[in-house]
């Protein structure tokens, strides 16, 4: 089968990485980056650390609106498909590439695979839960990461093919955890920090752009840092931007990095004290990293993580004294520490076998 791959952001290709070698093994593949996250610090270092192939068509689509973004990679996608004439057009996730890739393919009639189908946040305020609602009524192929995603569907009537398959990136992580427990991954970062002793955060959503927002989770990460404890946070280039836009400033205690690789990323993950994110992705990798994490939104569509991590897990939102609260109950500074080394000590982490459920179902 000849399929089209349609990526554009980092948690895209990291999911790639886990599934193109498999993939590869019984399909040729096609594959294509929009360039939603355009500049190399986001995306580009991660082609040669994942070992992913260069893209067939690089379409160099960053920046604009939510509309402006899916509306310029529509057309593109369009011709890189009517030139390579697929069987199929795979696409991951929730973002405008999903979205465009979804509706360039539906529209040619060419049938599509959605990886990490029926995920819901059951809000469309969001525009992710827009995207990955239209890219699930539009598949002929619907892979389910949970049994909560495949229950999603059925409820809005979808039931035909639709696989629990298991969570790519738990298998990407998987790959490479062996590598993050070593402390001497934290050293390698070059950012000084000892295990147990700093607070990791990201803050990427749109919603999380909006003034009030920003406003609001620069004084949550301010209340939780301090001289002893600071939070790493690597800024996305779009919300640098939208701080700067507003002459917002954090604290001395927010140390401001650059967007980290993976590995890096997720050795920061795992010796931290604590996690602080509004990433489905990283909210995924702190569970399974056992690592104690606050999740900056009011809703998530992943709840197994939630509600299958004995309370290390608490979806906070933008509430600054919750955040001190829940930060003192799970990462007490007198044990952070020795609860660091122990979770990097015991990570034993299983693969779910995403990426052959995924190839087998594709036929």
């Amino acid at each position: 089968m000849r399929i089209v791959s349609v990526v554009g952001t980092r948690p895209q290709l990291i999911k790639a990485a886990a599934l193109s070698p498999a993939l590869r093994r019984h399909h040729d593949e096609v594959f294509v980056d929009t360039g939603q996250h355009y500049d190399d610090a986001m995306a580009g270092a991660f082609f040669s650390e994942l070992g992913l192939p260069r893209p067939d068509h690089s379409l160099g689509i960053g920046g604009g609106t939510q509309a402006e973004q899916a509306g310029r990679m529509l057309p593109a996608i369009e011709a890189v498909l009517i030139a390579e004439r697929p069987d199929a057009v795979l696409v991951y996730g929730d973002t405008n590439s999903t979205l465009a890739g979804a509706l360039a393919a539906a529209k040619l009639d060419l049938p599509v695979a959605h990886v990490e189908a029926g995920l819901r946040s059951f809000d469309r305020r969001m525009p992710e839960e827009v995207n990955r609602v239209v890219a699930d009524h539009v598949s002929r192929w619907r892979f389910a990461p949970t049994p909560t995603a495949v229950a999603n569907l059925a409820a809005e009537g979808i039931a035909d093919g639709v696989t629990l398959v298991g969570d790519l990136m738990q298998d990407l992580a998987a790959r490479v955890s062996a590598e993050v427990r070593d402390p001497r991954a934290l050293a390698a970062t070059g950012l000084g920090v000892e295990p147990g002793a700093y607070l990791f955060a990201t803050v990427h959503r749109a919603e999380n752009r909006a003034p009030d927002a920003m406003a609001a989770w620069t004084l949550l990460l301010d209340a939780v840092a301090s001289r002893d404890r600071p939070v790493i946070l690597p800024l996305h280039p779009g919300t640098r931007a939208a701080l700067e836009a507003e002459g917002i400033r954090l604290g001395d205690s927010v140390r401001v990095v650059e967007p980290q690789g993976y590995r890096t990323a997720l050795a920061l993950q795992l010796h931290a004290a604590a996690v602080l994110t509004d990433s489905g992705g990283v909210q995924r990798e702190a569970a399974w990293l056992g690592v104690p994490c606050l999740v900056l939104r009011d809703r998530t569509e992943w709840l197994e993580a939630v509600e299958g991590s004995e309370g290390r897990m608490v979806v906070v939102g933008l509430d600054e004294r919750r955040a001190v609260a829940e930060l003192a109950r799970l990462a007490p500074v007198q044990s952070a520490s020795a609860d660091a080394a122990r979770r990097a000590r015991m990570l034993d982490l299983e693969p779910s076998g995403a990426a052959e459920a995924i190839t087998a179902a594709l036929g």
